[in-house]
C-alpha cells in the first residue's frame, strides 16, 4: 500500500494500517495518516465482511473519508 491509512471509529478507538513501514503494522495509536475513514464500528464490520460494499457504504454515508482519496481506493481491492 505504501500509504498510512487510520479507521477512525469515534469513541470505539482507531485502527491504524500502516503500508508505508517495513515491516508493515497494524495499531490501535491515534497518530496523522495519509488517509481517514470516518466510520462507525458497526459498519466497519460490515466493510470487512463484505456485507457493505465499499462503493456503496461510501456513496451512502456510511463513512466518510479525509486526505489521499487514492489510499483509500487501493483499499477498495483489499476488502
Amino acid at each position: 500500500m505504501n500509504a498510512t491509512l487510520k479507521f477512525d471509529c469515534g469513541a470505539d478507538g482507531v485502527a491504524v494500517i500502516d503500508g508505508a513501514s517495513v515491516p508493515n503494522r497494524v495499531h490501535n495509536d491515534d497518530v496523522e495518516t495519509d488517509c481517514t475513514v470516518a466510520i462507525t464500528l458497526e459498519n466497519l464490520a460490515a466493510l470487512l465482511t463484505g456485507e457493505l460494499e465499499p462503493a456503496t457504504g461510501f456513496m451512502m454515508g456510511k463513512f466518510k473519508v479525509s486526505g489521499d482519496m487514492s489510499v483509500a481506493m487501493k483499499l477498495q481491492r483489499v476488502v
